[in-house]
């Protein structure tokens, strides 16, 4: 089955019809419990309010890893969670999820044999899911590898091994996924109110945001994965609850690939603000990040903080021979994580667990919160376990463990620029060729062509200029000024295969270009 938003909001529109479950939030925790219900049997629906993977499930630091730092608090269930969640993630998706080597370097004595250690500890608890062995490098070797490391004492490095991913494809390939087999899932369908029949919930009233039609949708159960923002939803549901979410900034700046030339990234362990920070090659060109500042609310469109840009540029400065200025930035990008909220005062968000928690509220409203990507699949078993018990449908063994991911196909060539369509890219390159304009480039630095365009509005529920300039293709991300430049002909070609008219094109334009300029360093 196509994902055609127009069937999809047909369906939803038979007032008549009971729904098993229904989802609200289309991030990692929606789209893996979509997956894992409707595999199970299920008649699910999955709502999201604005475009899969808005929010935080596309502004992560693109690693599926099980948490050295995890490791290093003593969080071992985590890890050896996280640990075999990867290993899955990379069978059931090798065309998303790769091995990606990481070096530590050293400046110190110790850090050689404190890291070996510890590292090998970790590739132990991996098992049979491991991705490679960790060990000690030479100095002549680490420099080989990342020779743009500063050389003033360095004595070498350790290297490990942990998987890295797109993010927003991972999600896309999701819904894709639960849409054949099944599921119905829509965009830009804001859940705005919980329906209650003998004070327990029913069901669900939502807004279609491109025709403002209100809908009532019956369900047996639902489940509130909106990440950040699932407080709003449990207060529709009892509005004197106390917040289960906290929320935490992460930022991540974009430089060309000559800082980190070669395919090792780069993990400092210990920052002056005490995280980690990370220097990973991806699309050819590396991610930097991350930071860990409390938020008070949750927003849509969070904005870096001029001390988090500040704190990664000298943090990265500090270690690599070329120190990134301002001007070096293709685009620097915020996330909020949804972490479960402490029940003590104090804690840092840097030392709340990263695992998830599910509440059940008394009218049955199943709530899943916290978490990490890497975990997904098994958030998503957890919380549909749960939804089972609150709507008494029959308990089922997921099968989601060696589940193909849409798009699935091994030995992938990453110098092609359509790696991460899967099986797909030969799909979009047959529209190429059926039509010579779609295979013209839209970005040839960015490797995007017309077909992708077509593809995203046929094939991947694309409405907007910002769905395919920022999650169909990663090219906000990558190089905002470029994504911006590019924009007009995207539009038009979205607008011609949607059905679009003029104003349309010039108001999509128009908004994405100032969204654009956010990703943009001054």
């Amino acid at each position: 089955m196509m994902m055609e938003r127009n069937k999809m909001i047909s369906t939803i529109q038979d007032t008549d019809q009971v729904w098993d479950v229904v989802i609200v939030g289309g991030g990692a925790s929606g789209l893996g419990a979509a997956v894992e219900a409707v595999t199970r049997g299920m008649k699910t629906l999955l709502l999201e309010q604005h475009d899969f993977t808005k929010g935080t499930s596309s502004r992560s630091t693109k690693l599926v890893h099980g948490g050295v730092r995890y490791l290093a608090q003593g969080n071992i269930s985590l890890v050896l969670e996280a640990l075999r969640e990867r290993g899955l993630m990379k069978q059931n998706a090798p065309h998303l999820v790769k091995d990606q080597s990481f070096i530590i370097p050293s400046y110190n004595w110790w850090v050689k044999p404190y890291y070996t250690l510890g590292l090998t500890a970790y590739d132990l608890m991996a098992g049979r899911l491991g991705l490679g062995r960790s060990l000690p490098y030479s100095r002549k070797r680490t420099l080989k590898n990342i020779p743009t490391l500063k050389q003033k004492d360095l004595n070498g490095g350790v290297v490990y091994h942990d998987g890295q991913f797109d993010d927003a494809r991972f999600g896309i390939n999701l819904c894709q996924t639960f849409v054949e087999r099944g599921g119905t899932a829509a965009n830009y369908i804001k859940v705005v109110g919980l329906n209650k029949t003998d004070s327990k919930i029913s069901g669900v009233t939502a807004i279609d945001g491109e025709t403002g039609e209100r809908i009532d949708i019956k369900s047996k159960v639902v489940i509130n994965a909106t990440g950040v923002f699932v407080d709003q939803i449990i207060k529709m549901d009892a509005p004197k609850s106390r917040d289960v979410v906290c929320v935490s900034q992460g930022v991540h700046l974009v430089l060309d690939k000559e800082f980190v030339p070669n395919e090792y990234a780069i993990m400092i362990p210990k920052t002056s603000d005490g995280r980690v920070l990370f220097a990973v090659p991806w699309h050819n060109k590396v991610v930097v990040g991350t930071t860990d500042v409390q938020k008070e609310n949750a927003e849509l469109e969070p904005q870096a903080l001029e001390e988090e840009i500040d704190f990664i540029l000298e943090t990265a400065g500090r270690y690599l021979t070329k120190a990134p200025k301002r001007s070096d930035v293709k685009s620097v990008f915020a996330g909020l994580r949804p972490l479960a909220a402490p029940t003590g005062e104090g804690k840092k968000t840097k030392e709340i667990s990263r695992g998830h928690k599910i509440y059940t509220s008394e009218a049955g409203l199943v709530t899943i919160t916290g978490g990490k990507w890497t975990t997904y699949r098994q958030m998503a078993e957890d919380v549909v376990d749960t939804a089972s018990k609150v709507s008494s449908y029959p308990m089922k063994k997921s099968i989601t463990r060696n589940l193909a991911i849409h798009g699935w196909k091994m030995n992938v060539d990453l110098n092609d620029p359509l790696y991460f369509y899967g099986s797909d890219s030969e799909k979009i390159l047959v529209l190429a060729r059926e039509d010579k304009n779609l295979g013209s480039y839209l970005s040839k630095d960015l490797g995007i062509i017309k077909a992708q365009v077509v593809w995203a509005a046929r094939h991947e529920m694309a409405r907007t200029v910002e769905d395919f300039l920022s999650r169909r293709t990663r090219a906000l991300l990558l190089d905002a000024k470029e994504s911006s430049r590019i924009a007009p002909e995207v539009a038009a070609l979205l607008a011609k295969e949607l059905g679009f008219d003029s104003n349309w094109e010039a108001d999509q334009v128009e908004k994405y270009q100032t969204l654009a300029l956010r990703y943009v360093l001054k």
